[in-house]
């Protein structure tokens, strides 16, 4: 069996801000303080964690969603992928990520709901972006 869930974030940082770091390697993997490599192509694989998260690119829409094939550590060979879709709106100052996670294992559900992407994602994203503001305040004295 498997479950879908949903949540929505919200960043002081506009859409495409955080569509580009989520598809860059090198922003995501400091946004998530790991290593990263994620293609910005259709077809195209990443990795994330060092190989904790993998999959496939299934759709991309630059600067508004990224749909993906997705598989975590919690995962069983026998498990069929997850689908991961990201949904990115707002406004230049104020955005959100609203994230459908689907097919997700039953014993991997509470883990990654309840805990891994507040914990692996959304906290250090909102610390990563913080730095960014605080670098840019600092460069602009």
């Amino acid at each position: 069996m498997s479950k879908t869930f949903e949540q929505t974030v919200e960043f002081d940082a506009s859409p495409e801000v955080l569509y580009d770091i989520y598809m860059d390697s090198d922003k995501h993997s400091a946004a998530v303080n790991a290593p990263a490599v994620i293609s910005r192509e259709v077809g195209g694989r990443f990795s994330i964690f060092g190989g904790g998260l993998t999959g496939t690119n299934l759709q991309l829409v630059p600067g508004k969603m990224t749909v993906q094939a997705w598989r975590g550590g919690p995962w069983q060979e026998s498990d069929l992928d997850s689908v991961l879709i990201l949904q990115f709106s707002g406004t230049a100052c104020k955005g959100r990520i609203h994230l459908v996670h689907a097919n997700v294992p039953d014993k991997a559900y509470e883990e990654v709901n309840e805990r891994a992407w507040d914990d692996h994602y959304w906290k250090p994203w909102k610390a990563y972006l913080e730095g960014r503001s605080s670098k840019k305040a600092v460069a602009a004295r």
